[in-house]
């Protein structure tokens, strides 16, 4: 049995990580609460947007843009994933490399086996996972949420962007945990580049949009492009990417905040049972201390009185 000095020590070492495990849980929670402002500002603009890109390649051939184009053959893929760049964020991270893993040991076997993918990894727990791993990667974007910004989606989406136009890589997909309440989040694996002719839709993008898209599109027919659409497709194209990678960035935000705060809130009850448990034993080894002592004491004096 511990020492009630061992015992001690251990409940003032619960108490201190519990004291942490609290602080961080608050820290958690007034970040989630920004993020989730930011998350939900953001989903509809890029939600329609999405719409207008999709409405204006209807009308025009498919190949009209070079970022529409589908290659004929596909060889080289460059996979976006976004981790977090922290932590103590219960299984956030490790779903999301599990799921990026699965992509790559399955739809991307052969193009990994040919030598022909790469990543992208944003957030420091991505990076040292698949560089340790002996995969090739592409910029270090390691930091990003340290101080999210737009500038930084927009680098991560040149990238992608002008490597494709380059021909470095067929096609692009970004893996990420999307944001869909404070205790959950969706692995998403969502395709970016090209942009395909059907738009693609997440769990939550499916249960917003059935709120957003309530507008009535009797004028839709009608509508007149200025100065041509060909050209409001230039300037929004580009605008799109960036703004998706923009909300990818913001879910994974608000997911991780969520995510950590669960899981300091479970450490925190844990310490909780911990000390408990630990002071049920430190009580039980004290009255066992004080039973020795009063036997040592009562032995003592009988013997006195033998003598």
């Amino acid at each position: 049995m511990a020492s009630l000095r061992d015992l001690r020590g251990r409940i003032s070492s619960v108490k201190n990580t519990q004291q942490v495990t609290r602080a961080m849980k608050m820290v958690a929670a007034a970040k989630l609460r920004r993020a989730q402002e930011n998350i939900f500002q953001t989903r509809p603009y890029a939600f329609k947007l999405s719409e207008i890109i999709a409405r204006l390649k209807n009308q025009l051939d498919p190949t009209s843009h070079p970022l529409f184009k589908e290659r004929d053959e596909v060889n080289n893929v460059l996979l976006v994933i976004v981790t977090a760049d922290r932590g103590l964020a219960g299984g956030f991270n490790a779903n999301v490399i599990k799921q990026a893993e699965s992509v790559i040991g399955s739809e991307l076997a052969e193009v990994n086996a040919n030598g022909g993918l790469k990543l992208l990894c944003v957030g420091k727990k991505g990076h040292e996972h698949f560089s340790r791993r002996g995969y090739t990667l592409v910029g270090d974007f390691r930091g990003t949420f340290d101080k999210l910004s737009f500038l930084k989606a927009d680098e991560i989406s040149s990238v992608a962007e002008d490597g494709f136009l380059e021909g470095k890589w067929d096609e692009v997909y970004v893996v990420y945990n999307e944001f869909k309440n404070t205790i959950s989040q969706n692995r998403i694996v969502e395709p970016f580049i090209p942009i395909r002719a059907d738009r693609f839709l997440t769990p939550v993008m499916e249960n917003e949009l059935s709120h957003i898209e309530k507008e009535d599109h009797k004028f839709e027919n009608d509508l007149i492009y200025e100065p041509d659409v060909q050209g409001i497709l230039n300037v929004l194209v580009p605008r799109f990417l960036n703004y998706q990678i923009w909300r990818v960035l913001l879910d994974s935000n608000a997911a991780e905040q969520g995510a950590r705060m669960v899981a300091m809130d479970a450490a925190t009850t844990n310490a909780d049972e911990l000390l408990k448990d630990l002071k049920l034993k430190y009580n039980r080894a004290r009255q066992d201390a004080i039973t020795k002592e009063l036997i040592e004491i009562t032995s003592g004096a009988d013997a006195l009185a033998a003598g």
